[in-house]
């Protein structure tokens, strides 16, 4: 059984996030598991899911052997925008999870990253999810940065957890937003009458702030670019939902019967910026717009 081990160094919200915010090879759905089963002591005593972390807790979580099936390779086609030995960045389409969960065992972009890189089982990283440090939702395109080895993965995970990746979203929101530059800056927790929904809320809510500037106003609606400078769960989605500005084709957080048609949720991961793990450059990577957004744009810009 592998031991991990925490200092807390300022309070950060629930037990369960705080373990998995800083320890993101594992989820938070094990976290709890092993916090139910006793496998997680807080200055050596087992504690509740439900605990905040104090500073200078110690926070030892016993992971027992790795007992899921063992990935497979899958030629799934990639995009690739960069690659050294470092690391990857690649043009995620929507419609493909990132690593396997309950429900998505096979056909994930990890599935294709062990076909394009088998050396990733080889590097020391997590065997379930090697290389990933971010992750993108299922219906949302563009880059995504992977790891190829155990120091750049640490080195790109304290960049995240600082704050220091520079990530920008092009979102389509319903109505025509104003001011055309802004912040929204609102704690996001979990919604109690629906578990897998986020909701902005001051109760259990962490902190969440995301900057905008309008690119183009178009029929009925409005395309921004937008900067989720924390990283919570659906933020973009979430924080435009709240002030009443939701993303076409967004059916979680959006309009059920929207007026604009769109495939999908329009919401593209169009750029991203880090620094190498290795060399200290700072980098940029840029996924364009996918074919089935920009004609949704096409269509609403031949309305004009």
């Amino acid at each position: 059984m592998d031991e991990l081990l925490l200092r807390v160094e300022a309070p950060e919200g629930r037990l369960d996030r705080y373990i998995a915010d800083h320890l993101p090879q594992l989820s938070r759905s094990l976290v709890q598991r092993l916090i139910s089963k006793g496998q997680v002591l807080v200055n050596e005593v087992p504690i509740k899911a439900s605990y905040y972390p104090l500073p200078g807790d110690l926070i030892r979580v016993r992971v027992p052997p790795q007992t899921s099936p063992p990935l497979t390779a899958e030629r799934i086609p990639l995009r690739i925008l960069f690659e050294d030995d470092d690391l990857l960045a690649v043009d995620k389409p929507a419609g493909i999870v990132v690593h396997p969960s309950p429900g998505h065992i096979s056909g994930t972009l990890v599935n294709a990253l062990l076909a394009y890189r088998p050396d990733l089982l080889r590097a020391d990283l997590d065997p379930q999810r090697p290389g990933i440090v971010h992750r993108l939702d299922r219906d949302t395109s563009g880059v995504l940065v992977v790891a190829v080895n155990r120091e750049a993965q640490a080195a790109l995970q304290a960049q995240f957890k600082a704050h220091q990746v520079k990530k920008t979203y092009l979102a389509l929101l319903y109505g025509h937003l104003t001011p055309q530059t802004g912040a929204i800056e609102s704690p996001i927790g979990r919604d109690p009458e629906d578990r897998k929904r986020m909701r902005v809320t001051a109760e259990g809510g962490r902190y969440a702030r995301t900057e905008y500037r309008v690119r183009e106003f178009l029929p009925g609606c409005t395309l921004v670019e937008a900067q989720p400078l924390t990283g919570r769960t659906h933020q973009l989605r979430v924080h435009f939902r709240a002030i009443n500005h939701p993303v076409v084709g967004d059916h979680v957080y959006g309009y059920r019967r929207g007026t604009i048609a769109s495939p999908r949720q329009f919401l593209h991961a169009w750029r991203l910026a880090l620094t190498h793990p290795t060399t200290g450059a700072r980098l940029e990577f840029t996924a364009e717009l996918p074919a089935d957004l920009a004609a949704v744009l096409g269509e609403l810009r031949a309305q004009h």
